[in-house]
């Protein structure tokens, strides 16, 4: 693919990144100012602002920027913004690793509702069900049953990870599965074509832009998961552990919290876009139609 290709949306994306981010820089200070000089309410009444404009509740921008360049404890000397990156790529670790266990279990599971219908229709609703149960209660007890066996944290926490990430690869991998048209397929069963051949040479290409769509929101999952996995499983590293320990000290220190709530986030977008990368290579020859 010619680099113009690559470089044209990349650049697009950055700006729109770019600009997205000023446009809510500008938002914040300006609701901020607002509430500063009206006292936090709406003028001429009595009703107060939805948030509170104070520095404690909405630090100010650049105090959140300045936070990361400041040692992340006293005696320390890496800076909060190292100290977050760090910290970002074990969550990160934890989410990658999340997300192949789910795409290896969803792609398996929509291979074997391909073939067995009865199955599908037995197993698809408790597939669906799954997501409903809140992750603050099943990280709890995979974390009981990862000590129970033994396991490290980390394999614990990809494993909550993995539990958000799988859903969306069953259904997107499903629906590509099934995408091919009947002729095609027809096609397949005229050549005596087995079930396998017919995965392996029709049904998994044309899933592969389905499977991708569901790549990006499964790896969006999987980072949840993984931050909310750290929160419950204990471990002394990953963003979600440091953003439980800045929140212990908030009063003292917001712009902290602050500063690894837009790390977390950011390190969800990196992720994303990496998916977004390995898409972009793997399926630029394929044809359009």
């Amino acid at each position: 693919m010619p680099v113009r290709q690559w470089a044209t949306p990349f650049v697009s994306a950055l700006g729109w990144f770019f600009g997205v981010a000023v446009v809510g820089t500008a938002l914040w200070e300006g609701y901020k100012a607002f509430g500063q000089l009206t006292g936090d309410v709406f003028p001429g009444t009595d009703i107060n602002l939805p948030v509170s404009t104070d520095d404690l509740a909405m630090p100010h921008t650049w105090s959140i920027a300045a936070s990361l360049i400041e040692p992340v404890q006293r005696g320390v000397d890496i800076s909060l913004g190292s100290y977050l990156v760090q910290q970002a790529m074990v969550t990160l670790q934890e989410s990658f690793a999340g997300l192949l266990l789910g795409t290896l279990v969803g792609v398996l599971l929509a291979v074997v509702f391909l073939w067995f219908g009865a199955v599908r229709q037995g197993l698809m609703p408790w597939v669906v069900a799954s997501q409903t149960v809140p992750l603050v209660a099943i990280a709890p007890m995979v974390v009981v049953w990862g000590g129970q066996l033994g396991l490290p944290a980390g394999i614990t926490v990809a494993a909550i990870s993995a539990y958000l990430a799988f859903f969306p690869i069953v259904i997107n991998m499903l629906r590509g599965l099934q995408s091919p048209p009947t002729i095609q397929v027809d096609l397949m069963r005229s050549i005596a074509a087995s079930n396998g051949q017919s995965l392996r040479m029709l049904r998994f290409p044309a899933a592969l832009p389905y499977l991708f769509a569901g790549l990006r929101v499964a790896a969006t999952a999987s980072v949840i998961g993984a931050i909310v996995g750290e929160l419950s499983a204990g471990t002394g590293n990953g963003i979600g552990r440091v953003i439980l320990n800045f929140t212990y000290y908030y009063s003292s220190g917001p712009e902290k919290l602050y500063a690894a709530v837009l790390v977390a986030s950011l390190a969800g977008i990196v992720f994303v876009q990496f998916i977004h990368l390995a898409e972009g290579l793997l399926l630029r020859r394929r044809p359009r139609s």
